[in-house]
C-alpha cells in the first residue's frame, strides 16, 4: 500500500475501519520475510539431511551404471524403475519440501493472524479502466521507489557476494584437480553455502526494513479525518437523536402499560393539580398497597381522568402525594414509614369498609 496522500486523513484508523479492510485482504505484511525465512530453513534442512541425500544418489547412481545398463526395457521394467525413482525422490524431496511449506505457512501465519478473504473470487476490475491512475501508482507512489530501491539492494547483494567468496577462494581452485569426487563437490558445497550466508546478512537487513515500510505504509493507508471517526462513532454509540426517538417511544408505552393499570386501583392520591399517584391493595398480591401509576401535571391529570371514569376514590393529600412520588417506583411496594398515612385513607372506603364488615 502506498502512502495516504490525503492530507485531512490525520487520524489514526479505528479497529472496526482495520476490521473491514482484513475482511477485504486487506493486512500488513512484508513480501522479504517469507523469502529470507524460507532461506534459512532451507538451508538448515539441507544441512541436515545432507547424509541422507548423499546416500540416496549414491544408491540411484550404483544401480544406474552396474544395474540399469543390463536391465532389459519392458513395460513392467519401466514401471519398477518408476516406482523406484519416485520413492527416491519422495525420501530425498519431501522432508525438504515440507519443512519449507510449514515455514511459509507459519511466518505468514504470524505476520496477518486468521484471514479469510471471501472476494477472491469477485475481482475488482476497477482499475482496468482507470489505466492512469495506476500509472500515476506506478511512478510516483512511495511503495514504488521503496520496491526500486529494495530489489537494487538485494540484487547488489547477491552479484556482491559470489564475487568476494571466489575472489577469496580464487587460490584454493588449482588443487582441485587432485581432489577425489568427494572431496570436490564437499569444496563445491561448503563454497556455495559461504556465497549463501554472505548474501542472505543484506537480504535480511531488507527484510527487516521492508517490515517496517509495510506497516507503516498500511497504517498511513487507512488514516482517517476527523469526520469520518466522528462518523463511526456516533455509529457504533447510536445516533442521539434516534436514540431520543426510541427513549421517547420506549417511555410512550410505558405510560401506556402504566395507564393501562389505572382502572385496577383502589385509590388515587392527588397533590391535587400537579401529582397523581393509584394505589391497589389485594393482601393476596402483595403484603403491602402497591403504586401501579403516577404522574405529574399532564400526566397526572390523566390518571385522575381514567379514574373517574372507572368511579376510582381520588383523595387529595399533599405531603402523602409527594413522598408516594418521590420514594416509591411503578410496580413497587409503599414503605414502611408510609404504611399509617396509607391506611388511613383506604379505611375510609367503601371497599375495606365492606371488607372489614
Amino acid at each position: 500500500m502506498g502512502k495516504q496522500q490525503d492530507p485531512s486523513k490525520t487520524e489514526n484508523a479505528t479497529r472496526k475501519r482495520v476490521g473491514k479492510a482484513r475482511e477485504k485482504g486487506s493486512v500488513a505484511k512484508s513480501q522479504e520475510l517469507p523469502k529470507v525465512i524460507i532461506l534459512i530453513v532451507g538451508l538448515l534442512i539441507l544441512n541436515i539431511t545432507i547424509g541422507n541425500l548423499e546416500k540416496e544418489m549414491r544408491e540411484v547412481y550404483i544401480w544406474a551404471f552396474k544395474t540399469g545398463f543390463t536391465t532389459t526395457i519392458t513395460q513392467s521394467g519401466v514401471y519398477e524403475i518408476m516406482i523406484m525413482l519416485s520413492k527416491k525422490l519422495a525420501i530425498m524431496l519431501l522432508p525438504i519440501m515440507f519443512c519449507l511449506a510449514t515455514a511459509a505457512y507459519v511466518t505468514q501465519r504470524i505476520q496477518v493472524g486468521k484471514v479469510w478473504y471471501s472476494r477472491l473470487f469477485n475481482p475488482d476490475f476497477g482499475p482496468l479502466f482507470n489505466p492512469m491512475g495506476g500509472l500515476k501508482r506506478l511512478f510516483i507512489s512511495s511503495e514504488t521507489l521503496f520496491r526500486l530501491g529494495k530489489q537494487a539492494a538485494q540484487a547488489a547483494a547477491i552479484a556482491v557476494a559470489p564475487y568476494m567468496v571466489l575472489k577469496h577462494e580464487f587460490a584454493n581452485f588449482l588443487p582441485l584437480f587432485y581432489q577425489t569426487p568427494i572431496g570436490f563437490m564437499s569444496y563445491i558445497l561448503s563454497t556455495g553455502m559461504t556465497m549463501v550466508l554472505y548474501a542472505l546478512v543484506p537480504m535480511i537487513l531488507v527484510s527487516i526494513a521492508d517490515i517496517w515500510f509495510s506497516r507503516w505504509s498500511y497504517a498511513e493507508n487507512l488514516k482517517m479525518t476527523k469526520d469520518e471517526v466522528k462518523d463511526e462513532r456516533k455509529q457504533a454509540e447510536g445516533d442521539p437523536r434516534i436514540k431520543a426517538k426510541q427513549r421517547q417511544k420506549m417511555m410512550e408505552v410505558m405510560k401506556q402499560r402504566m395507564l393501562a393499570e389505572v382502572p385496577k386501583a383502589d385509590v388515587v392520591i392527588t397533590n391535587p393539580t400537579h401529582i397523581a399517584c393509584a394505589l391497589r391493595y389485594d393482601p393476596m398480591v402483595s403484603p403491602a398497597p402497591l403504586l401501579v401509576a403516577k404522574g405529574l401535571d399532564h400526566l397526572a391529570e390523566k390518571i385522575k381522568e381514567i379514574a373517574r371514569e372507572h368511579h376510582i376514590p381520588i383523595r387529595e393529600n399533599k405531603p402523602l402525594a409527594r413522598a408516594l412520588y418521590k420514594s416509591v417506583e411503578v410496580g413497587q411496594t409503599i414503605p414502611l414509614e408510609l404504611y399509617q398515612a396509607v391506611a388511613t385513607i383506604l379505611a375510609q372506603l367503601d371497599k375495606f369498609r365492606r371488607n372489614r364488615r
